[in-house]
């Protein structure tokens, strides 16, 4: 090749890549919590681009203004995203932002709005939890549900309340809905409801006994390095499990009270009773047992979940009152397992997550205690087992409902 010609090219080379640095990068488009969390930096009340901003925004302002930690308001519209994290995104936020203060995710679907709110204090300060003032709140469930800022300006004054202790004011008069007497299910509904529950009972039970007694069979043969997990607080599960089931319970009083149901919120509010009665049985069944305890806060759970738009989410089937288990990991041949994060990560490690401990008796004439992983028990004894709590297969409602001889 000519000298000239090569000089040539290379000029034409250098010349392209002199340009290629002010071209702009086509980045990946940043995860919800990632935008949410940006837009707070120069405004703590997000509005979503695909959303008209609704009036009143000073409204949350002004409350926010009067209390003593910071408050943090996104109002976004509902998504494929939104509809699968919902009850974590608070936590994600806070993950990202990392300063206490009051996180509240607003989301907008069929032109109601549903939320999720969490508290943050500072490192080494107590205090009654912003739940625990929602559940005493009597007018929480009146207030209007087809704007954002009446929800927003509640829980700002709700999360007041369990910081500092003080009185929670009467809501506006324009912030709460028109007297209705369509509340609870009628004896048709409930009719339905009954029929509803005796289809496919039994329809996968051969699947997921025969799942989980491999599962136990693996977990017997695995050796177990324990996670230095405390033992569950019986008391406490006893608490969690009736403080979810009242929040199951509002959730649907709520949606009740709503006038033009679609067809999809009918559904789901079959689809939440049917959990809810469910925790509701177990719960009254067997107060003491800690199967039973779990399975109903788990149940209600997933009960105040659909209720409030979402999508059945399985618990993590180590330990399911750590939460969703939103990672799938190998559990053993050709299985799979949802798993929380916590477990997810220990069971990638190689480790086998202690998981949720359950007395036993051992020995030759059975006076020996001991505590075992639930999971190594016989699924042939108890459906939370066979189940996994859900975790396995979603038949647990149904079984609960229909095979109450199986609850021990």
């Amino acid at each position: 090749m000519p000298a000239r010609l090569v000089a040539t090219v290379l000029a034409a080379g250098f010349a392209v890549l002199a340009f290629l640095p002010a071209l702009p990068a086509r980045a990946a488009t940043p995860e919800l919590p990632d935008r949410i969390a940006a837009a707070w930096q120069s405004d703590k009340i997000y509005v979503d681009a695909r959303l008209r901003s609704p009036g009143e925004l000073d409204r949350i302002r002004t409350a926010a203004r009067g209390v003593d930690f910071p408050v943090y308001v996104a109002l976004v519209p509902q998504t494929p995203y939104t509809r699968e994290n919902i009850s974590e995104l608070p936590t994600l936020l806070h993950a990202r932002v990392g300063r206490p203060g009051l996180y509240v995710v607003q989301v907008v679907s069929d032109a109601y709005w549903s939320g999720q709110a969490e508290l943050f204090r500072p490192a080494g300060l107590k205090g009654r939890t912003l739940t625990s003032v929602q559940l005493d709140d009597k007018q929480d469930l009146d207030i209007v549900d087809d704007q954002p800022v009446p929800q927003v300006v509640r829980t700002i004054q709700q999360a007041a309340t369990a910081y500092d202790g003080r009185p929670l004011p009467a809501i506006p008069a324009g912030d709460l809905e028109p007297d209705s007497s369509e509340h609870g299910m009628s004896v048709t509904d409930r009719e339905d409801l009954s029929a509803y529950i005796g289809l496919g009972i039994g329809a996968l039970a051969g699947f997921a006994l025969t799942l989980a007694r491999g599962l136990r069979r693996r977990s017997r043969r695995a050796k177990s390095e324990p996670d230095d997990e405390p033992p569950v607080d019986e008391w406490a599960r006893h608490s969690e499990a009736d403080e979810w089931i009242e929040r199951a319970e509002q959730a649907l009083a709520k949606l009740d009270t709503r006038s033009g149901k679609s067809a999809r919120q009918l559904d789901q509010r079959d689809d939440a009773y049917r959990r809810l009665d469910a925790a509701r049985t177990l719960r009254a069944d067997q107060p003491e047992d800690l199967l039973a305890l779990t399975g109903a806060l788990v149940l209600a759970r997933q009960a105040a979940r659909v209720a409030g738009g979402g999508p059945v989410q399985p618990p993590c089937f180590f330990d399911p009152a750590h939460g969703p288990g939103t990672i799938q990991v190998d559990w053993s041949d050709d299985v799979e397992v949802p798993a929380c994060r916590r477990c997810a990560q220990l069971v990638r490690s190689g480790r086998t997550p202690s998981g949720l401990q359950v007395w036993t008796k051992s020995g030759v004439l059975g006076l020996n205690r001991e505590q075992v992983p639930y999971w190594t028990l016989d699924p042939d004894d108890n459906p939370m087992v066979a189940t996994g709590f859900g975790a396995l297969s979603d038949e647990l409602p149904d079984r609960i409902a229909g095979r109450k001889d199986e609850v021990r």
